[in-house]
């Protein structure tokens, strides 16, 4: 016997119960984002490798140095498959002139990206993101239209107890003189920095502040603070977005942590945080984008937008008790004995189907007994069981055998059968 092929480490197979996560995870996003005035984009799974080298940036090693999956092809030209959605965006932006509609551009999309990470709770080498962006906007407005598209995302699917994690990075006017103090800071206690922290402070400063090594909680509590030293324009743009999440109600926290992993975040950064997902607790990431169009060679434009992994937010919904929406039975069976009576029901359950009415055909090579067959109908959620035998066929109708209790027994005319169930069922 040839030896069994495997699935790849970090690759999942999405099986019917979960698929009814992913659709109701979908086509609540579908709603929120109507509501709010998006529209859907889908961009290529393959890109030039240069436009996340350039975009994301070569201080994430999150990404470029160590996670992406690249391809080099024959004439030399390297493609990689997407770790990531805003970079893809942008490009789309920029290369269909979308710079040129009016601005600002609303765009989402749902699909699957890859990153080649050690599998954890709710992240796989290759997982779906839903993301949506805002282009063409500098208004603080646009940070809290975004960050409340996700808010409002996970209050449709019935999540309680969220909380907006949120910090300012800055912009290339403040960041630089930000860095140099906290590098100074952790050069101080260079000893104390994990290996993978003291590589991360040659190449992106920043991402230290996420360290999730023993330690580091201490010592990072005594680091600098990045509000301390925002230039004029950030230091309003920071408290414009608090002031009108305030206006709405909505909490949060300050989190001076809070980075994010990318080089192309400017000013607001956000997570939507829920306790016990693995060692994670985001449902979702994003933030301001303002240089990443210029990065890539395009015009100047401002951005904002979040990322949330479809797998993340369904254990948040198995965490939390919710439930997705049931899947929809078939509410016919057509039941049958062989020869004939098979020719007969395979003819039925067509014009079923035409008429937009749901029906499952039982399957056999020969003859099948009828309570074999009842059996599959109660077992598929099936309303009625529609019997077709040599005595039927001869007399023209169909035996309808009800398994909804109250509904009695009777036969109907083969001709007149798809409007008898259309009185009583929708599919």
């Amino acid at each position: 016997m040839s030896k069994q092929i495997q699935r790849l480490t970090g690759m999942h197979d999405v099986l019917p119960d979960e698929r009814r996560y992913w659709d109701t995870i979908s086509r609540a996003a579908e709603e929120v984002t109507r509501r709010f005035g998006f529209q859907r984009i889908d961009t290529p799974i393959l890109e030039a490798t240069e436009l996340f080298a350039r975009g994301v940036g070569e201080g994430s090693d999150f990404f470029v140095q160590k996670e992406m999956y690249t391809i080099v092809e024959a004439d030399g030209s390297s493609i990689t498959l997407r770790p990531e959605f805003t970079a893809g965006f942008v490009r789309a932006y920029i290369s269909n002139g979308l710079h040129n509609w009016s601005q600002p551009v609303k765009l989402y999309t749902i699909g699957p990206s890859f990153r080649r990470e050690r599998p954890q709770a709710g992240r796989l080498r290759q997982h779906s993101q839903f993301n949506c962006e805002i282009m063409g906007e500098e208004d603080p407005a646009a940070d809290v239209e975004v960050m409340m598209v996700a808010m409002s995302l996970y209050r449709e699917l019935g999540f309680k107890g969220l909380v907006f994690q949120l910090n300012s990075t800055g912009c290339p006017v403040c960041k630089p003189g930000y860095i140099r103090e906290l590098v100074a800071f952790l050069d101080n206690h260079y000893d104390r920095l994990a290996d993978i922290d003291k590589e991360r402070l040659t190449k992106n400063p920043l991402r230290v502040l996420d360290s999730k090594a023993p330690g580091m909680e201490a010592l990072l509590a005594g680091a600098p603070h990045i509000a301390d030293y925002l230039c004029d324009d950030c230091r309003e743009h920071f408290a414009d977005v608090r002031s009108l999440l305030d206006v709405l109600g909505q909490s949060y926290t300050i989190n001076f942590r809070l980075v994010r992993g990318i080089d192309y975040y400017t000013k607001t950064v956000f997570e939507v945080w829920q306790e016990g997902i693995g060692a994670q607790a985001a449902l979702c990431g994003g933030g301001r984008y303002d240089g990443l169009s210029e990065d890539i060679g395009g015009p100047p434009t401002p951005g904002v937008g979040f990322g949330s992994g479809i797998e993340r937010v369904m254990l948040g919904m198995k965490e939390q008790g919710i439930e997705p929406a049931a899947a929809t039975p078939l509410p016919i069976l057509v039941a049958h004995f062989g020869g004939a009576t098979k020719t007969a029901a395979v003819r039925l359950v067509y014009r079923l189907r035409d008429a937009g009415i749901g029906a499952r055909l039982a399957f056999a090579r020969g003859s099948r007994s009828l309570k074999s067959q009842m059996r599959e109908a109660d077992h598929h959620g099936a309303r009625y069981v529609l019997i077709l035998g040599e005595d039927e066929i001869t007399r023209g109708v169909v035996a309808v055998k009800p398994l909804v209790e109250g509904e009695q027994q009777s036969q109907v005319a083969l001709d007149e059968i798809v409007g008898w169930l259309a009185e009583r069922i929708t599919s």
